[in-house]
């Protein structure tokens, strides 16, 4: 029986994911959680052999909580469910530790067939990504310019466009103000960019946030 947590800041989500995963009898959810450091705390208290991740969470993020999931327990397999475009983040996220990347329009047959690739120690790509994968052999081929950008760096990107301060980035990510400031630099230098507004323009531009209203 695969024990499975499921971490998703929506209920209904999770709901659709714990229905899709009840119909089954090799697996069961064992643990869910709503943010990062949920998922964390759920992991050191309960024994699971995959994990479901959203990229898109509040405080600490899905890649944020990959990074750490992986340094800590680097052989349980996690399957990053996100409604954010394959092309933008497969690559960054398998490199940071992921088995697997779907998104959430994928059929529930996909999903148990990725689930169960993973937890054998396989990885799981779509076959649109599996295509993308291979026309990235092309000398041709042109990445984004965010693709130049380290881990931190993209991290602190996807901040500022969500109209995070400095001071609540430097929290976040466990990092002082001045290194938050260093990042930025790099970061406008790297995009060729000038200041803020043009970073959240292109952050959205290429689907690297998520679009929620002000007030949420």
């Amino acid at each position: 029986m695969l024990r499975i947590l499921v971490a998703d800041d929506h209920p209904v989500v999770r709901e659709g994911l714990k229905q899709i995963i009840s119909r089954m009898t090799d697996m069961s959810i064992a643990a869910e959680a709503s943010d990062g450091q949920e998922v964390m705390d759920k992991l050191n208290k309960t024994k699971v052999d995959v994990v479901i991740l959203d990229l898109s969470m509040p405080g600490r993020n899905g890649l944020e909580t990959l990074v750490q999931i992986h340094g800590q327990w680097s052989k349980l397999p996690i399957l990053v469910l996100s409604q954010f475009p394959e092309e933008q983040y497969a690559l960054r996220v398998f490199k940071a530790g992921a088995a697997g990347y779907l998104m959430k329009e994928t059929a529930s047959e996909e999903l148990i067939l990725a689930i169960r690739k993973i937890a054998r120690g396989g990885k799981y790509v779509s076959e649109s990504l599996a295509e993308q994968l291979a026309s990235q052999l092309d000398a041709q081929f042109e990445k984004p310019a965010h693709a130049i950008l380290s881990d931190r760096e993209f991290q602190v990107l996807c901040k500022i466009a969500q109209g995070k301060s400095p001071t609540e980035i430097a929290k976040e990510l466990s990092l002082s103000i001045k290194t938050v400031s260093t990042y930025r630099t790099r970061i406008l230098e790297k995009l060729g960019k000038k200041n803020n507004a043009e970073l959240i323009r292109y952050s959205i531009e290429h689907q690297l946030v998520e679009l929620k209203p002000l007030n949420s």
